[in-house]
């Protein structure tokens, strides 16, 4: 929406801010013969410009490649507006950045907002390059040195600047018109510090003016590795109680961290609350891990249950999950039944070694694919579970195949037919992993409970979450909780279709930690020791990507998506394959962040081409 940049009732810059009208009997070639009207916008950039020209202004104008660069001193004291506009796309990019302190303010554009006169400069190389443009600003400079002596000439050709740029820029069928993207809401995509410090955006060629800003970018960043705690002094060295020894079935739960995993220092702070707090009247045993997808919320629960030195076991929720999925369900006896099906028969025989007919067993002994799974591709996981092509399918539309699939697995393996036909049909209780963890003491981690469409679900487990907590099971026999036991909630309330957990539930969880993105230095280093990739220059360069539309992602509320570790393993993987490090971002960072294809666009240009610029083919090729 270019119209952002051309309010025309604000007031005029000196000298012109003395005459008696805006309107002046001129029209440019791109007008329909209206006469030309004074904008500030435009006045303002052009006198910037012929300042810095004369070496008298504070600022400088600049390209490099496609892109302008501009630094416009603004009007506050230590404050510029410094810009980035890419003449091919039509994007700009810009900040209010103070020299002092050094901190960046988000710029906007409009009525009530900022005039865009720091806008306006960057755009002025690619004004120029129309004739009628640059012999008209090149007048006016005249006109400016000469001390504006002949206002009504000077004003004529300010007139023609002005309504210059408002037809190229406002008309999209002008013959020489000049894209420029800005949304609605007038916000402008934002420079950050991390564009700043990497160098992308410094001018290769200096129009007018000296760069005191942009001057100061360096090279991008290499990040180096940082100091971590070592698995040695982490796995097992937080026990609840150091006489407990586990069998051999728990002691296979007990998770193996990976030699390249990076300890979060959450996963640390939470061991050692649980186990400062054993022996104490209210000890710490329920944690919420909250945040984006990808961030570590899975992997930080099974490194707590490494750290404690307890078996790890997971729940992963789903819409229709009810109160019985935690508890446990009654399933017919099979012991002496048949089906008649050799193999039913088979995998009955395998699901009562696995501990019994639970949805979980039959879930395992399918294959069925994980949550992970259905994140990374929604459309191609359902198209697999169900053979129909659903443009758009989600996480949720995949769960659902899921459990109807399973829950077809179940009835069919329960449909028996008992070699007594005078006798009844037997049923037997069995319990859940959940009811398992609690009752024994292990680390339970439920996942994505937000997903639940009934509310009351976790409501109706909250007097197991208390210490002292139990429950009755269909059976009649009561489990109370061991005081070992640890519940990890782990949760991304940005999903689409997730809602906020309960507050009762929230209000027992120990310690509430929201998970981010790894600093830059963790991801780096992680990302390389999973792919195996040697390049810290080029890692280091897409951890800066994936920050800047992690960034551009939450301030501009798209949460359709995710942006995060995942993601930027598959895009060095993808690279090492296609070796178009920009390609590669595009089906794999940029496709998962949005389904839609403007925010696409827009994070293109905000984040990936300031750094991975497209590889252009050549002419003739």
């Amino acid at each position: 929406m270019s119209s952002k940049l051309f309010v025309f009732n604000r007031d005029l810059p000196s000298p012109f801010d003395t005459l008696k009208s805006k309107t002046v009997n001129v029209s440019s070639t791109y007008g329909d013969g209206t006469n030309a009207k004074l904008t500030s916008t435009v006045s303002k950039a052009v006198l910037a410009f012929c300042q810095l020209k004369d070496g008298k202004g504070q600022g400088a104008l600049g390209t490099q490649d496609t892109k302008t660069v501009s630094e416009y001193k603004s009007s506050e004291a230590d404050k510029y507006h410094i810009s980035v506009y890419d003449s091919v796309s039509g994007s700009i990019q810009s900040c209010v950045y103070d020299v002092n302190t050094e901190s960046i303010e988000q710029y906007i554009v409009g009525n009530k907002a900022r005039d865009g006169a720091g806008l306006l400069l960057a755009l002025l190389p690619t004004l120029m390059s129309d004739q009628e443009f640059q012999d008209h600003l090149e007048s006016f400079y005249n006109h400016y040195l000469a001390g504006f002596t002949d206002m009504k000439a000077a004003s004529a050709d300010l007139a023609m600047l002005c309504d210059n740029a408002y037809r190229r820029i406002s008309d999209d069928i002008c013959p020489a018109h000049v894209k420029v993207n800005i949304e609605n809401s007038g916000n402008i995509t934002r420079i950050s510090q991390m564009h700043l410090d990497s160098g992308v955006f410094e001018p290769k060629q200096v129009i007018c003016g000296e760069f005191t800003i942009f001057a100061h970018s360096a090279a991008a960043p290499v990040f180096a590795p940082m100091e971590t705690v070592d698995h040695n002094d982490f796995v097992g060295n937080y026990p609840l109680n150091p006489g407990r020894t586990l069998n051999p079935k728990e002691q296979k739960l007990v998770p193996v961290l990976e030699p390249w995993y990076i300890l979060p220092q959450e996963v640390v702070s939470v061991c050692r609350h649980a186990q400062t707090t054993t022996g104490k009247s209210a000890p710490m045993r329920n944690f919420l891990l909250r945040g984006p997808a990808g961030t570590g919320k899975t992997a930080g629960a099974k490194a707590i249950a490494a750290g404690l030195g307890l078996p790890y076991v997971l729940y992963t929720c789903s819409a229709n999950t009810e109160v019985y999925d935690f508890i446990g369900m009654m399933f017919p006896d099979t012991d002496s039944a048949t089906t008649g099906d050799a193999e039913l028969d088979a995998q009955r025989k395998e699901l009562q070694s696995m501990g019994g007919v639970t949805y979980e067993n039959v879930f395992k002994l399918m294959g069925l694919p994980e949550l992970d799974d259905m994140d990374y591709d929604p459309e191609g996981v359902y198209a697999k579970l169900t053979g129909i092509s659903k443009a758009n399918a989600s996480s949720q539309d995949c769960m659902a195949a899921v459990m109807s699939m399973v829950t077809e697995k179940v009835q069919q393996l329960c449909a028996v037919k008992t070699e007594n036909k005078t006798a009844g049909q037997t049923y037997s209780y069995v319990e859940t992993d959940f009811i398992r963890a609690l009752k024994y003491g292990w680390v339970i981690e439920v996942q994505e409970p937000a997903t639940i469409i009934q509310p009351g679900v976790l409501v109706g487990l909250n007097s197991l979450l208390e210490q002292s907590g139990n429950i009755t099971l269909p059976t009649g026999e009561i489990i109370r909780r061991h005081p070992d036991a640890v519940v990890v909630v782990t949760t991304n309330v940005d999903y689409e279709g997730c809602r906020g957990i309960n507050q009762s539930v929230v209000d027992r969880m120990s310690l509430v930690l929201d998970i981010d993105l790894p600093s830059p230095e963790v991801m780096t280093q992680r990302a390389m020791s999973v792919t195996g990739c040697e390049d810290d220059y080029m890692v280091s360069q897409m951890v800066q990507v994936v920050n800047d539309m992690a960034d551009y992602c939450h301030k501009n509320g798209i949460t359709d998506g995710s942006v995060g570790m995942r993601g930027l393993i598959d895009w060095i993987i993808s690279t090492e394959i296609t070796g178009d490090a920009y390609q590669s971002a595009l089906v794999t960072v940029i496709s998962k962040a949005t389904a839609d294809s403007e925010s696409r666009e827009s994070l293109i240009a905000a984040a990936l081409e300031p750094i991975f610029a497209p590889t252009r083919k050549k002419a003739g090729a």
